[in-house]
């Protein structure tokens, strides 16, 4: 069983209070995800973020295909981390932890998301070709929407 990680950290020029409550918010992940992807938040995103909320997308991720992803937000500590983990959707694990920390000038955005494919050494394989890319891809995308947005700390 191969679990892949993807890490990205960012550094913006707002509060901490500021970031909490964009990045806290589900409504704003379609705000800094690519239009591409079809991003649509079918239900769950409709009060503050907490601990066993569960929230359902629709995403296209590749090929125009739809898919249902679901996540639950497992861990929160308000203003500073949280936690979503897929419960239905394309990865076999998805694990993605969103660390806030004040820094000079403004904060320090930390992603970390450990993941696994489906379909054993077939999905191994898609891995450096289609996966890889595309989380980068998107992950770069959300890096410079931030910056429109906020700026960036030289």
């Amino acid at each position: 069983m191969k679990i892949y990680t993807l890490h990205a950290k960012q550094s913006i020029p707002i509060s901490k209070q500021e970031a909490w409550e964009f990045l806290s918010d589900p409504n704003n992940l379609k705000v800094i995800t690519p239009d591409y992807m079809g991003f649509n938040i079918l239900s769950g995103a409709d009060r503050a973020m907490y601990a066993g909320q569960i929230i359902q997308y629709i995403v296209t991720p590749v090929a125009g295909i739809k898919t249902k992803w679901v996540t639950e937000i497992s861990h929160v500590e308000d203003g500073s981390y949280f936690v979503d983990e897929q419960r239905f959707g394309p990865y076999a694990l998805w694990h993605h932890k969103h660390f806030i920390k004040e820094i000079d000038g403004g904060v320090e955005m930390e992603d970390i998301v450990d993941y696994k494919l489906p379909l054993g050494f077939l999905g191994q394989l898609f891995h450096p070709i289609l996966v890889k890319p595309k989380l980068n891809e998107i992950f770069e995308y959300r890096r410079l929407k931030l910056i429109e947005l906020f700026g960036e700390i030289k």
